[in-house]
């Protein structure tokens, strides 16, 4: 039997290059928090597992913020339980990898990445899962170019990112797991039992060095998906986060995430005087949870989810509309259009809820006349009533 050989790379995690983080859309975690990440590498003073750029105590802080001794502010970076990122961050320092699992717009991306550039400093080593994901963007695949031209060899080795997370001690990133094909998605468990991937086009394999670990996301209401296999989900610690437990928080997260979003788009606005936050996610929890907030008046659900990441969008559109075609302050008018294409996916099934929803409760609700008003005039539904 030939020996089988080792592939390893003695390297460093590569670190991110920062860069201009005002001429990128959207800058990598790492990128965007730097300051509080260094902050905190200086004064963590806790054991680190291997390859850990902080402490879990300290990764824990820099996802749920703090202040630190030299006076220096963390911004919380998820609004939630506290026990459920701690329990998130445990798995991810022993050998099970890390499932998080919810409803859309529960933050599992977010934190995903956050948790990726706490822990390796690097939140781009990525798996996007979709339909088409074959196994050898999970593993590894070829330059065929050079493959036809010298046979298999490790210069023709194209390694995808848990590859690469392998051979450096680092955090992958799978995203919408459930999306991937099951076929495919059995190809983790090796990696994740063994920590070994297999190369047998050389005789070889990759063994993952100490502070390898995977981080996967998963949309328990989605149709079509994948389920996972018994012997792939046990080498997982699975962490179901949920949606806001409160009108509160969730008013909290969409103002957070639309100040930040507008700032980097450079939208000109009032952000002091989003009041009509509260409304949208009012109208999102309602017809979420099928019951007004009062309790009293019980009301159809549409067939979207209606999640924070929906309202975050409804406002920042909003936002957008108000600065460039308004007097910068986000009212009614600017909020309906998007309120009516969050919450009617079916053009059939959900005009009705929609419909009822502004009858029954908009309506009669006081300081909400606005509101009734603007949606009525994009809806096109009955415009005398009353």
């Amino acid at each position: 039997m030939t020996d089988r050989t080792v592939l390893s790379d003695n390297t460093a995690p590569s670190a991110v290059t920062p860069s201009d983080t005002a001429e990128v859309v959207r800058a990598h975690a790492e990128q965007a928090y730097a300051d509080e990440l260094a902050a905190l590498d200086a004064a963590d003073d806790r054991p680190r597992p291997p390859q850990w750029k902080l402490s879990p105590w300290a990764v824990s802080t820099y996802l749920l913020g703090g202040t630190l001794p030299d006076g220096t502010v963390i911004t919380p970076k998820y609004i939630g339980s506290r026990r459920l990122i701690e329990i998130a961050v445990a798995s991810l320092a022993t050998d099970r990898a890390l499932l998080l699992l919810g409803v859309p717009g529960t933050a599992k991306s977010w934190v995903s990445e956050h948790l990726a550039a706490a822990v390796s400093g690097d939140s781009t080593l990525v798996v996007q899962g979709t339909a088409g994901t074959g196994e050898e963007t999970i593993r590894y695949g070829w330059n065929y170019a050079s493959l036809l031209a010298e046979g298999p060899s490790e210069r023709a080795l194209v390694p995808g990112p848990v590859m690469r997370a392998m051979r450096t001690g680092a955090l992958a990133r799978i995203e919408e797991l459930t999306r991937i094909p099951a076929d495919v998605q059995d190809s983790l468990i090796t990696i994740l039992s063994e920590k070994t991937l297999p190369v047998p086009e050389l005789d070889t394999e990759v063994q993952a060095r100490r502070g390898f670990n995977v981080i996967a996301t998963a949309n328990n209401r989605d149709k079509g998906v994948n389920d996972l296999s018994s012997a792939l989900r046990r080498r997982f610690t699975t962490v179901v986060l949920p949606l806001p437990d409160s009108l509160d928080d969730e008013v909290d997260i969409v103002t957070r995430r639309v100040t930040s979003l507008g700032a980097a788009l450079d939208l000109p606005a009032d952000l002091e005087s989003l009041s009509e936050i509260r409304r949208v996610v009012t109208v999102m929890r309602e017809l979420r949870a099928g019951v007004t907030a009062d309790g009293r008046t019980t009301v159809k659900s549409p067939s979207s989810t209606l999640s924070t990441a929906e309202a975050i969008s409804v406002v920042t559109s909003g936002l957008s509309l108000a600065a460039h075609f308004g007097d910068g302050v986000v009212g009614a008018d600017d909020v309906a259009a998007g309120l009516l294409g969050a919450v009617v996916k079916d053009p059939v099934q959900d005009s009705v809820v929609w419909d009822e929803y502004l009858e029954t409760v908009v309506r009669g609700r006081p300081g909400w006349d606005d509101l009734y008003r603007a949606c009525r005039d994009l809806g096109g539904a009955p415009a005398g009533r009353g």
